[in-house]
């Protein structure tokens, strides 16, 4: 075969830069196909069959059902009683629970903030990441409390009020999926819950009180109460919390000072999400 004749119309290669879209050639075709499987589903067709979702993708049927079953065991899809297939609730939280994420931290900042002025001490805002909190909001407002957190933090969520407060908020079947050993291990404080038993003791009573209470657990020295805020359809989405020494705050004054005032800004930001 004769040598390719370059052309004036051909275009110089683009720089390697960051902005630079990545090369076709670095393309993972079998990866490709399982997103644009993904993309297929719409309002509009929330739900298809294996052989439309072939047909779509232009794959073979068996090369369509072993990327639905992957799909399905990695909990992007989930099959329907008539064979069908629809998105499972993880491929929805790739963009809507970013996005969610942005409007919480948003209007959560400015309630919480009035909160840390009012109290004088450090105020997080967090939400789960598998068996963690993970903290959008920090507003640290004294420097008493010594504990090395930050925004983007992922803490231990049997260890933190905040944690605990969202584990309450999840079924049994739910702990179950997120909690292991691991969950409990590594450095903690001298009142840190050391088993699952002993957590769903305490996650019985929190669920009750619709509050809970970190006393010396993460971190010796430390306390804090933490309230959720929910969502319009009453779900909890994150929960607050004042973080104090532990040295000037007993539990019993934390929780006849600092919660009234938490739980009415948890009510508000929850009021702002559309939450009642």
């Amino acid at each position: 075969m004769p040598p390719r004749k370059e052309t004036r119309s051909e275009s110089p290669p683009a720089p390697a830069d960051q902005s630079t879209p990545p090369k076709r050639g670095y393309q993972v075709e079998a990866l490709a196909k399982g997103l644009r499987l993904l993309g297929l589903f719409s309002e509009q067709r929330p739900s298809m069959k294996l052989s439309d979702m072939a047909a779509e993708t232009g794959v073979p049927l068996p090369t369509a059902f072993r990327m639905a079953a992957t799909l399905v065991g990695e909990g992007f899809l989930e099959q329907l009683p008539d064979g069908s297939y629809r998105p499972a609730s993880k491929v929805l939280t790739l963009g809507f629970s970013a996005l969610r994420g942005l409007d919480l931290v948003q209007l959560a900042d400015a309630p919480l903030r009035r909160l840390a002025e009012a109290t004088g001490q450090t105020v997080n805002l967090g939400t789960l990441s598998d068996d963690r909190v993970l903290y959008l909001i920090r507003l640290r407002n004294t420097d008493l409390v010594t504990a090395n957190i930050q925004v983007g933090s992922r803490l231990p969520a049997v260890r933190t009020s905040i944690g605990k407060v969202l584990l309450s908020g999840l079924d049994d079947a739910e702990l179950d999926r997120r909690l292991t050993d691991a969950s409990f291990a590594g450095a903690a404080g001298p009142h840190a819950v050391r088993s699952e038993a002993e957590l769903r003791f305490a996650l019985t009573e929190i669920r009750k009180q619709d509050w809970a209470l970190q006393d010396e657990e993460l971190a010796y020295g430390l306390r804090s109460v933490a309230a959720p805020v929910r969502d319009a359809s009453g779900a909890m989405v994150a929960a607050a919390n004042v973080a104090v020494p532990a040295m000037e705050f007993p539990p019993s004054r934390l929780a006849e000072e600092l919660l009234p005032p938490l739980r009415e800004t948890c009510r508000g930001i929850s009021r702002l999400l559309g939450g009642s």
